[in-house]
C-alpha cells in the first residue's frame, strides 16, 4: 500500500515507519519535527526507495492537503500527536493545537482525497486514528477498558485525544469517510525519548543518578512492545472494518513501582551499578503528578477475535529487549541529552 504516515519521526512513528517499509509497502513520513521528532531514528532508510520524509506541521491546513494531495495514499496513518502527560499539564495549548486542530486538518484533506478516488480506489481507501486508552479515564481494581468504555479523560493530553477520537468518528459519521480508530495501552520499546518513564529509569541507572517514583509507586499501567503495537497497526489498517474501534494491548499490567523494579533487576545483570549495589536503591518516591490516573487496563479480546493479532511479547522478553537496545545504542540517547533535554521532572504546575 501507499501509505502516509504521520508522525513518523517519534517513537511508535518511527518504529510503524520502519515496519511498514520492511512489509513491503511505500511511506510518506509526514512530521513537523518537535522536540521529540528525531530523524536520527530511521536513518538506516534515508535512502530507501520506498521512503520520502516531508517535513509538514499538521496544524498547517494547506501543507497538509497538499501532501496528501501530492503523494495520493492508499491509507493515511495518523501517529503526530503531543503526548506526554505532564507537559500538557504545564503547556496544555500546544496539545490543543496538535491532537485537536492538526487531526481536522488531516480529517478534511483525507475526506478530499478521498472524495477524488474512484472505484476501488475509494472503497480501498482508510484514515486510522491512532489513539490511547488514556480517553478512558480511570479504572478502580478491577475490570478492563474495552471498545464501548465512556470517555472519562482527566488531563489536557486526554481530552485532546479523546477530542480528537470524536472528531474521527463523526468524519466516518457524517460524511462516510472510511475510517478506523484504535486506543492502546502504554507503549514501550526502542527509540522512545527518554521523558517517558522505561528510558527514564534506564538512564538513570546508568548515570547512577536517583530514580524519581511518582507517588508510592502503586498506579498501574498495561504496557505494550512498540513492535506488537505497530503490527496491530498495520493489521487493522489492512483488515479492520471502517467505522470500528480497535483496543490493543500488551497483556501486561504492572504497578509503576513492580515495573521499575524489574527494569532495575535486568539492569543488575546487564550493566551492573559500579558499587556493586543493586539499582534499585536509588528508587525515590516523589510528589505525585496532578490528576494522575490509578489504573489503565485494556481489554484487547476483539482485535485477536476478529482480526487475528495478539502481542507476541510478554512483560520479561520485551522489557529485556528494550534494555539492550538502550545499551547498544547509547550515541541515539547521548545525542538527546546533550541538548536542553536532561531527565528533569516535566509537569510540576509551574505557570
Amino acid at each position: 500500500m501507499r501509505l502516509l504516515i504521520t508522525g513518523g519521526a517519534g517513537f511508535i512513528g518511527s518504529n510503524l515507519v520502519r515496519l511498514a517499509v520492511a512489509e513491503g509497502h511505500d511511506v510518506l513520513n509526514l512530521d513537523c519535527l518537535t522536540y521529540a521528532g528525531n530523524l536520527h531514528s530511521l536513518a538506516d532508510l534515508e535512502d530507501h526507495p520506498r521512503y520520502a520524509f516531508t517535513r509538514v506541521d499538521i496544524t498547517d491546513a494547506e501543507a497538509v492537503a497538499a501532501a496528501i494531495s501530492e503523494f495520493a495514499p492508499e491509507a493515511v496513518m495518523h501517529l503526530a500527536a503531543e503526548s506526554h502527560v505532564d507537559r500538557s499539564i504545564d503547556g496544555p495549548g500546544q496539545f490543543i493545537q496538535t491532537n485537536v486542530v492538526g487531526t481536522y486538518n488531516l480529517l478534511q484533506a483525507s475526506l478530499q482525497h478521498w472524495r477524488s478516488l474512484e472505484g476501488p480506489a475509494a472503497d480501498g481507501f482508510r484514515f486510522l486514528h491512532v489513539s490511547t486508552d488514556e480517553v478512558y479515564g480511570s479504572l478502580g481494581s478491577t475490570g478492563l477498558f474495552s471498545e464501548t468504555t465512556a470517555y472519562d479523560p482527566h488531563s489536557p493530553y486526554s481530552a485532546s485525544k479523546a477530542a480528537s477520537d470524536h472528531l474521527a468518528r463523526a468524519w466516518r459519521d457524517t460524511y462516510g469517510l472510511p475510517v478506523l480508530v484504535t486506543n492502546c495501552s502504554n507503549n514501550y520499546g526502542p527509540y522512545q525519548f527518554p521523558e517517558k518513564l522505561i528510558p527514564v529509569v534506564i538512564l538513570k541507572c546508568l548515570r547512577g543518578e536517583e530514580i524519581p517514583v511518582y507517588g508510592k509507586g502503586e498506579n498501574i499501567r498495561d504496557w505494550l512492545y512498540v513492535t506488537d503495537h505497530c503490527e496491530a497497526l498495520l493489521t487493522v489498517v489492512q483488515r479492520g472494518e471502517p467505522g470500528q474501534t480497535y483496543n490493543i494491548g500488551g497483556n501486561n499490567e504492572r504497578t509503576n513501582l513492580e515495573l521499575v523494579q524489574t527494569l532495575c533487576g535486568i539492569l543488575d545483570q546487564l550493566r551492573p551499578c559500579s558499587s556493586g549495589r543493586p539499582h534499585a536503591e536509588k528508587i525515590t518516591f516523589v510528589a505525585d503528578r496532578p490528576g494522575h490516573d490509578l489504573r489503565y487496563a485494556i481489554d484487547a479480546s476483539k482485535i485477536q477475535r476478529e482480526l487475528g493479532w495478539e502481542p507476541a511479547e510478554d512483560f520479561e522478553s520485551g522489557f529485556r529487549k528494550t534494555v539492550q537496545w538502550y545499551l547498544d545504542n547509547e550515541s541515539w540517547w547521548q545525542n538527546i541529552l546533550s541538548g536542553d533535554y536532561q531527565l528533569q521532572r516535566q509537569g510540576v504546575g509551574k505557570e
